[in-house]
């Protein structure tokens, strides 16, 4: 049975190099330290910020101080976690890391109830004629927008005090489905028998056998199944944290207090669901075709993702792909592409699956380091694929940290999936001019219109999910196990019609997605590659100032509200537009797919 390798057996030159962070584990307690014994500090400003604006302006230089160094702690500690979670030092790490992060929310709840405290105008003076302080005027904009959500200083102590415990459901839920969890074994295509991983399962759902992507989702559904109880309490209490923030910060919903944070209307949530379930007639028509090219009266759950074309058994190196990639991203630049081979050649990637390794991909940092990647690689083009999509949100990170200051650098989620998937979506064009292979051609056409299953049609079938779940806790009603399945199996239903046969171990599919535990986060993947579909054209067309445009949008970090800075580069979701110019693209290449097949 071919067993994953443990850390020390990959080379070293596949793996992130996190010394860049902290050459060595000391430093980092150093650092510990170093924080722990001065983030009292700001306590000292209290009562006096009313005074003059030199001293909010000293607070806020402080506070940044403090943060940059506790954000670096963070990272540090959470990726060599991520890389082997068997390291129990690094848990310690963690665990002592998250705790100082809520001592230092502790201690700074005082200051926004303070600043808020003063009267509007006088505050706006402050801003205007203290010299530095101007800096900060969107950041007191900011706070001044949200106001009647912030509570009294004592009320947002009792919150940040309880930011750790709220925790509880995530946290578990991570430690057991990285660490603990365990599958069985199955055959593969040559009748060996290999242990089944959640990176291996998706190389199973695309094999060409039958019985190997049924037993693969067999096992991986009812292994899940075996602990449905421990499973729906973590994302229950998940569910209960937001409610009790939701309701302590006087909104209406957990998806208001959400969507809040980003200035975005809930009425865009709505929106989305709405101009997607409107689209459904369109997911249909590829599903008839998935099935008549498979051969089958109805396909089954498990044979969404096999590829219908045969051309792509071909395995990739993870050389061959950086290859690929620096091509394929040519159009957005020189300076771009040569960051790009900063990025593969000077440990800022991940590659290898190893025991232990946080499953899935992402990009990660901090402002004081360069960002990082982390992969499981397994040689498919869906692998290309994931490495232009992380490197987008590497990219973006690069150019915001080189181009704001600590304060605007880190950008909202809502617009982090924009350069991952315009990545993704320049990668595509490149390699459809560059075959000539019309079943190459077919192959692609056929993995754009997955990717844009996966990133729209299921993002938003989660979205809806959380929606309804979140409601319903929100309404008193009881969030079982068994309410949450016939949920998620309806919602399946719908989904997919009347082509897919919706397999019942399907319902437990819900147990396994770690985003429900970052609510209300999924829909930005389907607005994201909505939004890079419209980008990602304009610059390939040559539009003017749209590459621009698009530099523009990357280094702007958070220095706006994440809907203004997307208008930069052209999009406006306060309109369905982009979602239904994105229906067409996918409809377009529904033709285009059934021209070629």
């Amino acid at each position: 049975m071919e067993k994953l390798p443990l850390r020390g057996e990959i080379d070293d030159k596949y793996k992130w190099r996190l010394e860049d962070i902290y050459t060595s584990d000391e430093l980092w307690e150093k650092d510990f330290i170093l924080i722990n014994d001065k983030y009292s500090e700001i306590s000292k400003f209290k009562g006096h910020l009313k005074e003059n604006g030199e001293n909010i302006l000293k607070l806020f230089t402080f506070e940044n101080e403090i943060s940059q160094v506790l954000e670096k702690l963070f990272v540090y500690a959470r990726m060599r976690r991520d890389e082997d979670s068997n390291v129990s030092r690094y848990q310690g790490m963690s665990g002592k890391v998250e705790s100082l992060i809520t001592n230092v929310m502790t201690v700074s709840s005082y200051v926004t109830p303070e600043l808020l405290s003063i009267d509007e105008e006088v505050l706006r003076n402050f801003v205007t004629n203290t010299l530095g302080l101007d800096l900060y005027k969107f950041k007191i904009e900011e706070m001044l927008r949200v106001k009647k959500h912030i509570l009294s200083e004592k009320e947002e102590r009792i919150m940040a005090m309880s930011s750790d415990a709220t925790q509880t459901g995530s946290d578990v839920f991570n430690m057991f489905n990285n660490a603990d969890l365990r599958f069985p074994a199955i055959k593969d295509e040559n009748g060996d028998k290999v242990e089944l991983t959640k990176g291996r399962y998706s190389v199973f759902m695309e094999s060409k056998n039958s019985k190997v992507r049924k037993d693969a989702f067999n096992a991986m559904y009812k292994t899940y199944g075996k602990f449905k109880n421990t499973i729906t309490a973590c994302l229950v209490g998940n569910i209960k944290s937001d409610k009790f923030n939701a309701e302590a910060r006087n909104f209406e919903s957990s998806l208001e207090d959400s969507l809040s944070s980003d200035n975005v209307p809930v009425a865009v949530y709505d929106n989305l669901i709405n101009t997607v379930s409107k689209n459904l007639d369109k997911m249909e028509k590829y599903m008839e075709i998935r099935k008549h090219k498979l051969n089958m009266l109805r396909i089954n759950m498990y044979d969404l993702y096999v590829p219908i074309v045969d051309v792509t058994d071909k395995k990739y190196s993870y050389e061959e792909a950086q290859k690929i990639i620096l091509e394929a991203l040519k159009p957005l630049g020189k300076d771009y592409v040569e960051k790009l081979q900063e990025a593969f050649n000077n440990g800022w990637i991940d590659v290898f699956e190893n025991q232990g390794k946080k499953s899935g991909a992402y990009s990660w940092g901090c402002f004081l380091s360069h960002p990082y990647i982390l992969l499981n690689w397994q040689g498919t083009i869906n692998d290309i694929f994931t490495l232009a999509h992380e490197l987008g949100h590497a990219m973006h990170s690069y150019y915001s940290n080189s181009n704001q200051p600590y304060v605007y650098a880190d950008y909202k989620i809502f617009v982090a999936e924009v350069a991952s998937t315009v990545n993704e979506n320049l990668l595509f064009e490149y390699l459809i001019r560059n075959t000539t292979d019309i079943k190459e051609k077919a192959y692609l056409i056929n993995h754009y219109l997955e990717e844009f299953r996966t990133t729209v049609f299921r993002q938003v079938m989660f979205a809806e999910f959380e929606k309804i779940t979140h409601k319903m806790l929100g309404d008193g009603e009881a969030l079982t196990c068994e309410a949450m399945c016939d949920i998620y199996y309806r919602l399946n239903k719908k989904y997919f019609r009347k082509h897919v046969n919706i397999n019942k171990d399907i319902a437990y599919e819900w147990m396994r997605i770690p985003h429900f535990y970052t609510s209300f986060y999924v829909y930005k993947y389907a607005t994201g590659f909505s939004s890079a579909v419209a980008i990602s054209r304009n610059i390939l067309e040559g539009k003017e100032y749209a590459l621009d445009n698009y530099f523009t949008f990357l280094k702007c970090g958070g220095s706006n509200y994440p809907m203004d800075i997307l208008k930069i580069a052209g999009v406006d979701l306060n309109t369905s537009k982009s979602i239904d110019d994105a229906m067409l693209v996918f409809e377009e290449n529904l033709t285009r797919f059934k021209e070629l097949a």
